[in-house]
């Protein structure tokens, strides 16, 4: 059993910037190497010859920046009670409760590396979004955090940004919080193997990272998923490239092989869709039991990777999926929020250098708020909740019941519906743009609103830092012209082209209603004839003016009919519209009217494919 290891007084704190209690870095080089051959002994077997030393690693991924413990649907874990057998919603996460979960967790240093799997920050709650992500960055420090690979997230503030958390120094714009106190950067490694400066070819960031345990080198490297442009904004991801995931991962395997590093673990940030959403659901020897982009990249790794961790999905599981060589691997994610931690136990092989891959054992853990909560994490939201109070507790409006988007199941969404029809009503008048339409991409919308209250502001009152938390962007608002049949096309794209494999269904303003017929197969399943604005069918030659935010309008998220649109005009940001409709229809009184959810009908299954 793993016994506390280090409390939270053995850790640095984040103005310890040259004490590490971790494993020394050794040096990355970037030189063209060839595929090894990989030994797979069993672990009997390995045991007769060789000594063996143990390892485990911890691992997270899509933290988000949730310092505080989240709210709604996004702070909670599915699971089977076992004394009813049935399925209950158990409350998680927090940085204070996982910083104490990790703690209990790990065995002693020389034997234990905590990683992850990209999008630490980025999406985030106020608490920490206002100060550009710095309090996370040091509460990942705090924690323990040796690696990570990069997540699409990370930049959404762009390559100059993400270096900053990693080099440190203050913000080029807000510059420092607090007088005389300097942003130190990153303590862990931020790993980029497959992101790349268009002008000269070589990763933005380190592409793998190696350390020694036992005497054993280790190498991590680390890649976010190929279509991180797709859903990013354009200016976030300008002069980069992004390379192909499987492509990437085992060139640089080639090349930690030949460096003599024979353990190597993948940190990827892209991942998979398990048959059950229970956290601990087993899906099964051969992996049958889950799918998405994780699987087949997992089959064309090269075999000398002994473990992949991945994110991006939010999913959890801690699967198996078959190497090149049909040889069962060890795939896991942790959920997300910090609602999960993974405990990867293994073993090396201190002759040979290599992970005996048979040892591999792979769990998801909750973290419980049973737990008791680390001080110097409590420490932390409260020094950055006392300076972000002023802007994070002012209320904006009301609700009379939980308002659930990133909680909800449907195509259309109660909250959706909300942030939509702010979106109409705030560009509607003409010289604000005159829209018509208003349509609101599902992964923009981070979390629930909660009738409970989160602080002394009450129940049913909506707070700044809440609706911030639903839309962390600040994405500017556009209104173009599209026309009918561009309308259509933009509604087909939900399901065709590069989101045929994983649908994103738009949530779309009052008064446009169409039928998706989830009988049929991707562009097919939009049922033409039933496109409706206030009741009228859309004319395919006609004009219409239609609002969405910047990342949206621009094509993002697999929507290029978007980008096909003209007249641009720039409004406010979705921020402030969503809290001017807030304040505009709801009160004490009279809380917010929530939409009916009647403007999308579903013929057939798959209603909850996004």
């Amino acid at each position: 059993m793993p016994n506390a290891g280090r409390t939270g007084s053995d850790l640095p704190n984040s103005g310890s910037r040259n004490v590490r209690y971790r494993r020394a870095t050794l040096a990355v080089v970037a030189a063209a190497g060839l595929f090894g051959t990989l030994m797979v002994p069993s672990a009997a077997q390995a045991a007769d010859r060789h000594k063996l030393a143990n390892l485990q690693l911890l691992a997270i991924n899509d933290f988000h920046g949730n310092l505080e413990a989240p709210a709604g649907s996004s702070g909670t874990v599915k699971e089977i009670d076992p004394a009813t057998g049935k399925e209950v919603a158990t409350p998680a996460g927090g940085i204070e409760y996982l910083a104490t979960a990790l703690r209990q967790a790990r065995i002693p240093a020389d034997d234990s590396i905590t990683v992850a799997a990209g999008d630490i920050v980025g999406a985030s709650p106020l608490t920490s979004a206002l100060f550009h992500d710095e309090p996370t960055i040091e509460a990942m420090d705090k924690l323990g955090l040796d690696v990570t690979a990069v997540g699409n997230h990370e930049f959404d503030e762009g390559a100059k940004e993400l270096l900053r958390l990693q080099n440190g120094g203050c913000h080029p714009v807000d510059g420092c919080y607090e007088a005389g106190r300097k942003f130190k950067g990153a303590n862990f490694n931020y790993l980029a193997a497959n992101v790349t400066n268009e002008k000269t070819g070589k990763p933005i960031l380190a592409p793998y990272w190696v350390t020694k345990s036992q005497g054993v080198k280790i190498g991590f490297i680390g890649a976010t998923l190929e279509g991180t442009p797709n859903i990013v904004t354009a200016e976030g991801v300008k002069g980069l490239k992004f390379g192909d995931e499987v492509e990437t991962i085992n060139k640089y395997a080639a090349e930690l092989k030949k460096q003599g590093v024979n353990s190597i673990v993948a940190l990827i940030h892209e991942g998979g869709f398990p048959a059950s959403s229970v956290y601990n659901y087993d899906c099964g020897a051969a992996g049958q039991g889950i799918s998405g982009p994780i699987v087949d990249i997992a089959k064309q790794l090269d075999p000398a990777i002994g473990a992949i961790v991945t994110g991006h999905t939010h999913n959890a599981y801690a699967c198996t999926i078959p190497d090149p060589q049909g040889v069962p691997r060890s795939v896991t994610s942790a959920a997300s929020f910090g609602r999960l931690y993974t405990e990867i136990d293994l073993q090396l092989d201190k002759t040979t250098g290599t992970i005996v891959r048979p040892s591999v054992r792979a769990e998801n853990h909750v973290v419980r708020r049973t737990l008791e909560k680390a001080p110097d994490m409590t420490a932390l939201i409260a020094h950055y909740s006392a300076l972000a109070a002023p802007i994070a507790g002012r209320p904006l409006g009301y609700i009379p019941a939980d308002v659930n988007g990133r909680g909800s199941s449907a195509l259309e969404k109660p909250l959706g519906d909300v942030i939509a029809d702010a979106q109409l009503a705030g560009l509607a008048p003409a010289d604000k743009g005159g829209a018509q339409i208003a349509f609101m991409n599902p992964g923009g919308i981070r979390s629930d609103l909660v009738y409970k209250a989160s602080g002394a502001e009450g129940d049913g009152v909506v707070t700044y830092g809440e609706a911030f938390t639903v839309q962390p962007f600040t994405n500017m608002m556009q209104v173009k012209t599209l026309t009918g049949a561009q309308i259509v096309q933009l509604l087909q794209q939900q399901l065709s082209g590069l989101n045929e494999a994983a649908p994103k269904i738009l949530q779309n303003s009052k008064g446009f209603t169409y039928t998706l017929d989830m009988r049929k197969a991707g562009a097919d399943r939009v049922v033409v004839d039933s496109v409706k604005l206030n009741g009228a069918p859309i004319d395919p030659a006609a004009s219409y003016r239609v609002a969405a935010n910047e990342f949206l309008a621009g094509g993002g998220d697999g929507f290029p009919a978007f980008a096909a649109g003209t007249d641009k005009l720039v409004g406010a940001s979705d921020l402030d519209l969503f809290a001017a409709y807030l304040g505009a229809n709801s009160s004490a009184a009279a809380p917010l009217a929530v939409p009916a959810q009647d403007r999308i009908t579903i013929i057939g299954p798959g209603t909850d494919i996004d």
